[in-house]
């Protein structure tokens, strides 16, 4: 079977973005260090039009070849004209205000995300699938997440938008590896006990 793995920036505290969802804060941290490691063992978690620049536009998945975010993070790509962020991949954007893609190569899934996802996490074969965010599509998909990529950075924001926009629920997951920059970014890995 096939995980859902939650690769997700945050803050010190936790938070994904300012209170308005503004993630800005991390761009400083993106150095020639940390992002060989983004090419080198998550390639594919970088956008379709920024990895010419960088070189690896056809460098093959290594870990995911399915994507599942939020309609505000598919925004952000929308703003700068690009209809498929992560063209290198299966798109999934979860939305109830989308009513239709501007994109064939994304999917407006507009009910039953859990549903989708248990489908796509059953398929026989394939890689990994890559939640992006954001918190409510996390929070909603919180059962099933099997593994989380947390890229922490060296900054504290008070408030915001959380990880997982849920009611609270202890859930235990299990430490696999850390790795510490240079920057300050520490990258976690944790698999969901169960």
């Amino acid at each position: 079977m096939r995980k859902l793995t939650y690769f997700i920036a945050c803050s010190i505290d936790g938070f994904i973005g300012g209170p308005d969802g503004d993630a800005a804060f991390m761009v400083p941290f993106v150095d020639e260090e940390f992002l060989a490691f983004l090419k080198a063992e998550y390639p594919e978690t970088l956008p379709t039009h920024g990895r010419r620049p960088l070189g690896i536009d056809d460098l093959p998945n290594k870990r995911f070849d399915t994507i599942v975010q939020g309609r505000a993070s598919y925004e952000l790509a929308l703003k700068e004209g690009v209809t498929s962020p992560y063209a290198h991949l299966r798109e999934y954007v979860a939305s109830r205000t989308l009513s239709e893609s501007p994109d064939p190569n994304v999917e407006i899934v507009s009910a039953d995300l859990v549903g989708k996802v248990r489908e796509l996490k059953a398929e026989d074969t394939g890689f990994d699938i890559y939640l992006c965010g954001g918190s409510a599509v996390a929070g909603e998909l919180f059962d099933e997440v099997d593994e989380l990529v947390i890229k922490t950075y060296p900054v504290v924001l008070g408030t915001g938008m959380p990880m997982f926009g849920t009611g609270f629920a202890v859930t235990e997951f299990v430490p696999q590896s850390v790795r510490s920059f240079g920057n300050g970014v520490v990258v976690r890995t944790y698999r969901r006990r169960r």
